[in-house]
């Protein structure tokens, strides 16, 4: 998607002072409220600005339209999983690859987890509202940190590539979809938390040539 086209999306102003940030939380929370209640057809800010308890006007201050609403949810939701990697990441450094990854993959599933209904909702209106453009550049900062935590594996012949970096990603953001889209059951997401970890570990220890 074009760099204009994105802005479209963009909120038109960031709030500095702390009131105004409590607006836009009660506005983005009441976005997700009746995205799940209404759906996204029928969301409009009307709605959305009857839900947060501010005036329509006070709503257009900072998201000229409906799309700018689901644009920022959907932008807040990846920008929590993401930074939840990073951490992973970050706290997994150093550490045998069967571990970083284990640490990874769980700290992944918990933070798609963490809200299922709107994981599920985002799925349904992400193309229409500038998700490729996020999905990649979430994808982006998670490959990155994914590259620094395996460059300090220690029992790693070589480092995995970025390709296989990308496969991984690809793995668990698939299996999650898969597995959040049929109404997971609490035995259906242990399963998913144990066979994605062995998944990933499998492959990134053939990719990356792991010691013994």
């Amino acid at each position: 998607m074009p760099a204009d086209a994105l802005n479209a999306f963009e909120p038109r102003k960031t709030p500095v002072q702390t009131r105004a940030a409590v607006t836009v939380e009660a506005i983005s929370e009441a976005t997700i409220q009746v995205l799940l209640s209404q759906g996204a057809d029928r969301l409009t800010t009307t709605r959305v600005a009857e839900r947060a308890g501010v005036s329509v006007g006070t709503l257009y201050q900072y998201y000229p339209n409906k799309e700018s609403l689901l644009f920022a949810v959907l932008e807040d939701h990846l920008d929590k999983v993401t930074a939840a990697v990073e951490t992973a990441c970050e706290q997994a450094s150093h550490k045998p690859l069967s571990e970083m990854i284990r640490t990874v993959v769980e700290a992944f599933v918990d933070a798609k987890m963490e809200r299922t209904d709107i994981s599920v909702a985002l799925y349904q209106i992400a193309a229409n509202v500038g998700g490729p453009a996020l999905i990649k550049n979430a994808g982006q900062r998670q490959r990155k940190a994914l590259e620094a935590m395996f460059q300090t594996a220690p029992d790693t012949e070589s480092q995995p590539d970025r390709f296989a970096i990308d496969m991984m990603c690809s793995a668990m953001a698939g299996a999650m979809r898969s597995v959040l889209e049929a109404g997971p059951s609490p035995a259906m997401v242990r399963k998913l938390r144990e066979h994605l970890v062995l998944l990933c570990q499998s492959y990134m220890a053939a990719a990356a040539g792991s010691r013994p």
